[in-house]
């Protein structure tokens, strides 16, 4: 089991909870997430999520992973503008945090 930030998923049950509360995914919302979250704080490329998730090389649609994610994002509550669970790393990857990221106008209204 791989529990971060409140996320937990079970990847011999095919279940996952948030803060203690069970949370539906599609197979293929399942299996982007247990891509990430089982290396957190990792960047992991797409041509990886590609081949891990949808066991293919070659890019069927280059939307198929942001699809897929807006998706496991809405139902993980994650903010889709501001994400602190599954950041995007502009140009590499996506990365599963391992705590929510501090965005520049926090850290001005914090000071």
């Amino acid at each position: 089991m791989n529990s971060v930030q409140g996320v937990e998923v079970d990847a011999a049950t095919r279940r996952v909870r948030r803060d203690g509360v069970d949370i539906r995914l599609s197979n293929k919302e399942f299996d982007l997430l247990h891509a990430l979250i089982s290396r957190p704080g990792e960047i992991v490329s797409r041509e990886e999520l590609m081949r891990d998730v949808w066991q293919t090389t070659f890019w069927t649609s280059a939307k198929t992973i942001d699809v897929h994610l807006g998706w496991l994002r809405r139902k993980l509550g994650d903010d889709t503008r501001r994400p602190t669970l599954i950041t995007t790393i502009r140009g590499r990857g996506l990365r599963f945090e391992l705590s929510p990221p501090v965005y520049v106008d926090q850290a001005r209204s914090a000071s």
